[in-house]
């Protein structure tokens, strides 16, 4: 099965990165991940939907069984970066959205992880037709304390990701 993957935070080092990582080592029985890389999409406008990043990153989506969110929260929502990719993709014709299984990853150093950040994603995926996995949420709060040298640490959080990882497969073969 493929994955679509969107990293909502443009740091190299940034703790949703670095759980996507372990992500992909802790799936990789399960998942071949394609990146999406959003961080040079031009601000949404009309007519952004004929342009060749635009088209690429729709086509590679269609490909992918799924898409699965990384993300961090910022001012209790989304990275810009993340609703403009979402906006300017959401422009295509018939884009690749549409009935497609996803999940969401967020990793922030808060207690609360990213609770808000997930609920608007969510809201948004409403209108691009997307099927959330609703259980388990993977809110990854304290982050920075569960990862060493690009690695995690704690156990329990591996043994969580696994887990997601198997629900999220479950969930991807179900909808088809």
């Amino acid at each position: 099965m493929k994955l679509a993957v969107m990293v909502a935070s443009l740091r190299k080092d940034s703790a949703n990165r670095q759980i996507f990582e372990n992500y992909q080592e802790l799936a990789k029985d399960k998942f071949e991940f394609e990146e999406i890389e959003i961080s040079n999409f031009p601000f949404y406008d009309s007519g952004v939907e004929n342009l060749d990043i635009v088209i690429k990153a729709n086509e590679q989506i269609a490909k992918c069984d799924g898409v699965l969110f990384f993300s961090p929260e910022y001012n209790y929502s989304l990275p810009a970066v993340l609703k403009n990719a979402l906006d300017c993709i959401s422009r295509v014709e018939n884009h690749a959205f549409a009935k497609k299984p996803a999940a969401i990853i967020g990793a922030s150093p808060s207690p609360i992880a990213t609770a808000r950040m997930q609920y608007h994603l969510r809201q948004i995926g409403v209108y691009l037709d997307l099927r959330f996995l609703n259980k388990p949420e993977a809110l990854i709060g304290g982050v920075y304390e569960k990862l060493q040298d690009r690695k995690i640490t704690d156990e329990s959080l591996k043994a969580f990701l696994t887990r997601h990882a198997d629900a999220f497969y479950n969930f991807i073969k179900e909808s088809k």
